[in-house]
């Protein structure tokens, strides 16, 4: 195993052909997806790896610089790409990992066959003519909570974001893996994701890219999912589920599963 795969715990299942890379979101690790992998393995050769900073990471390896910007985590991906030589993707983002992926895919389209983005935003921030669901203030707020008393702000964010049922295993299992990451690193990546602007590049995105939403997210209002679909480089089409919340593969597993099983196989008619 190499540097980069043993710092990321990068892991490889699966005996298909075709290379399918499943990246999570903030707050998470690779087991966010462990409802989706047993319906994967039989038919791709399934990669999954957490982003620097998860819990599971070795947080000395965290470089604050580095990842004061998405493209730090885009090098990361096609770092791990080079390392396990392959030369061409499916690739599945959740939330903050979609946006890394697209920035990946600008510089090196050919590694990817489609990006399936899971609860995705280019910016979370209102602005003139946009509505990304939070206003400046909401934000100072959220990082001050965090600062002041992180594991507080982790059994009061876990249920907010996951949604439905405050009692729920998806809450518990969030607040888990959130409350894994040291918390100067979590403050550092929530605020890198949370006062990212990425609309400039959208454009520069030419792969084809299925965007799948929760009907109701704390984090991304569905509007933003049209806002993609309208401002990537590419063919993309959109999906909005009936599910609750930003972690819809993990809080409604056998709702969401088969329409990221429907968007994994299938491509956007031309």
């Amino acid at each position: 195993m190499g540097i980069v795969e043993e710092a990321h715990n990068v892991k490889v299942l699966g005996t298909g052909v075709q290379n399918l890379v499943l990246a999570h979101g903030f707050g998470t690790d690779q087991s966010v997806w462990k409802h989706l992998i047993p319906h994967l393995v039989d038919n791709y050769r399934v990669v999954l790896y957490d982003n620097m900073g998860a819990g599971t990471t070795n947080p000395e390896y965290f470089d604050f610089e580095r990842y004061s910007t998405l493209e730090g985590h885009a090098y990361d991906l096609l770092a791990i790409l080079e390392e396990l030589q392959i030369e061409s993707c499916i690739f599945v983002g959740h939330s903050v990992s979609a946006m890394i992926g697209a920035i990946a895919s600008i510089s090196r389209p050919d590694l990817f066959s489609k990006l399936v983005m899971i609860s995705a935003s280019p910016r979370y921030l209102n602005d003139v003519d946009y509505y990304g669901g939070f206003e400046q203030e909401d934000l100072d707020q959220l990082f001050e909570a965090m600062r002041s008393n992180y594991k507080a702000w982790c059994s009061g964010f876990a249920p907010l974001a996951v949604g439905g049922d405050m009692d729920s295993v998806a809450v518990q299992e969030f607040s888990r893996t959130l409350f894994n990451m040291r918390p100067d690193i979590a403050l550092s990546v929530g605020q890198t994701i949370f006062q990212c602007d990425m609309r400039q590049i959208l454009g520069l995105v030419t792969v084809p890219c299925h965007i799948i939403q929760s009907m109701k997210d704390l984090a991304v209002p569905v509007v933003v999912s049209e806002y993609l679909h309208q401002n990537l480089g590419g063919e993309s089409i959109v999906e909005v589920m009936s599910s609750d919340g930003h972690l819809p593969q993990l809080s409604s597993p056998d709702a969401v599963i088969p329409v990221l099983l429907r968007h994994i196989r299938f491509d956007i008619a031309v």
